[in-house]
């Protein structure tokens, strides 16, 4: 009976788990290049109480056995790369990448850091950084008397200064790829961070090779949260708590009527 408690309480602790997952992902239903994640369970050791295959007699053999459970947990969260919508802003400096790949950034302590977030701005020194302040890697610099900027879906930013004909090439955004990027670690503004799950970005020119995304100036890559799928979930994440917990309370009245028995 104690072990039917447990195993409820289990059920109650993933769905808990699961609609804090779901919430995360409708509260990032309006953040740039944001990606969902979705949560993976998996069913927890078993009792064996009759092994399968045990001998039932000198000829044969028990079929099915009795197995029981002791729960579940929840074991991972999956990201989902499918790409969000293009949305146009018209903004010079607002990038969205078509296909896969990550901008690189370069963080406050000195390492790089991995964004979806295209909505690039210039800091003090006319760098292109992110939202946040952090320099897009490689650097890239926009002189003071530039009239426009022009950013090529291979990455090349040119830009046209008074008394010229020709646009000026000022540099190259580059893009990098994961071999698992369910693997990357999530720190937070819009970044993440390679791990070893992730293994080691591969860094090349935009749509320079198979499975390198091309970039779209003036565009920004929405959030890829299905907001009424995440409604569905939570529905059913809220469904199955309640069930569990309406075990929990049958095997607390089952054990209060056996105290009354004895």
């Amino acid at each position: 009976m104690f072990r039917a408690l447990y195993t409820a309480a289990s059920g109650m602790n993933a769905q808990e788990l699961n609609l804090q997952n779901i919430a995360n992902n409708l509260s990032n239903a309006n953040t740039i290049g944001f990606r969902s994640r979705q949560v993976e369970f998996e069913d927890l050791m078993y009792q064996n109480v009759v092994t399968p295959g045990d001998a039932m007699t000198q000829q044969t053999t028990i079929p099915t056995g009795l197995q029981l459970g002791v729960g579940a947990r929840t074991a991972s969260t999956e990201l989902n790369t499918t790409q969000g919508e293009l949305e146009t802003t018209g903004n010079q400096l607002d990038v969205a990448i078509q296909g896969d790949g990550y901008f690189q950034v370069l963080t406050p302590t000195g390492t790089l850091a991995y964004t979806r977030d295209g909505s690039f701005q210039l800091n003090q020194e006319r760098e292109v950084v992110t939202a946040d302040g952090n320099p897009l890697q490689p650097a890239i610099t926009i002189p003071a008397n530039a009239t426009s900027i022009t950013i090529g879906t291979d990455g090349t930013v040119s830009v046209q200064e008074p008394g010229t004909t020709q646009a000026a090439t000022v540099g190259t955004i580059q893009l990098a790829l994961f071999p698992n990027d369910s693997g990357l670690q999530a720190i937070g503004g819009n970044l993440s961070v390679p791990t070893t799950a992730s293994g080691d970005p591969v860094v090349g020119t935009p749509g320079s090779s198979e499975g390198m995304g091309s970039l779209q100036q003036g565009m920004l890559e929405q959030s890829n949260v299905d907001v009424v799928g995440e409604f569905v979930n939570m529905i059913l994440a809220q469904r199955s708590y309640e069930a569990n917990s309406k075990v929990l309370q049958a095997g607390s009245q089952m054990l209060q009527d056996l105290n009354n028995i004895t």
